[in-house]
């Protein structure tokens, strides 16, 4: 049976999360708590299996939140959740140590599949280099999964490379193919915990 702990500083997230996580087979008990503090003496008091911490673009509570918690429980399994195009946010979150992503609209199955390849995870995998035989991207393509990292939109990222939009759009649908991801907040999380990017 699976314990969860959420944090967000919203209320109607964490009640729906609540209800969300409660049809979720497996999960026997679901705590909330709404701030990095609550979080940190929380989890120091008793550890849960899963912590589900939330991310909103521009306000580094939930990204700050994952860093405390995992620089003083390295053990903690935590995973992220906030709008699927926000990327700066959820690469600085997997950087600080969250274990993998989620959207806002996941489904019931998806959420199935994090806490059960959260779980999977006795240690998150140490960083590999580009060099990866498991993932051979492109330059370019590598140069695209960066700007993302930098919350950089297509038109920004076409700017600095001298391509156009569409010619972005053509290498970012590459390398999702590649990497086995469906939005660029996957690609960019894929790429932190490959060491693609960094």
């Amino acid at each position: 049976m699976t314990t969860v702990l959420i944090c967000d500083d919203r209320r109607s997230v964490r009640e729906g999360l609540t209800r969300v996580m409660s049809a979720v087979p497996g999960v026997s008990r679901i705590d909330c708590v709404a701030h990095g503090d609550e979080l940190l003496a929380r989890f120091s008091r008793q550890a849960v299996d899963v912590v589900l911490v939330g991310t909103q673009r521009a306000v580094p509570n939930g990204v700050e939140a994952t860093r405390r918690l995992v620089s003083a429980h390295p053990q903690a399994n935590v995973i992220v959740f906030g709008a699927p195009d926000d990327a700066a946010s959820i690469a600085a979150a997997i950087a600080g140590g969250a274990r993998g992503y989620l959207r806002w609209d996941a489904s019931r199955p998806e959420l199935v599949a994090a806490l059960a390849h959260t779980l999977a995870s006795t240690s998150v995998p140490a960083p590999r280099q580009p060099s990866d035989p498991g993932v051979q991207l492109t330059e370019r393509e590598l140069q695209v999964l960066r700007g993302m990292s930098q919350g950089k939109s297509n038109g920004q990222i076409g700017r600095e490379l001298y391509l156009s939009e569409d010619t972005v759009e053509t290498h970012a649908r590459r390398l999702f193919r590649k990497l086995g991801v469906r939005d660029r907040a996957q690609a960019v999380a894929h790429g932190f915990r490959r060491g693609l990017v960094a």
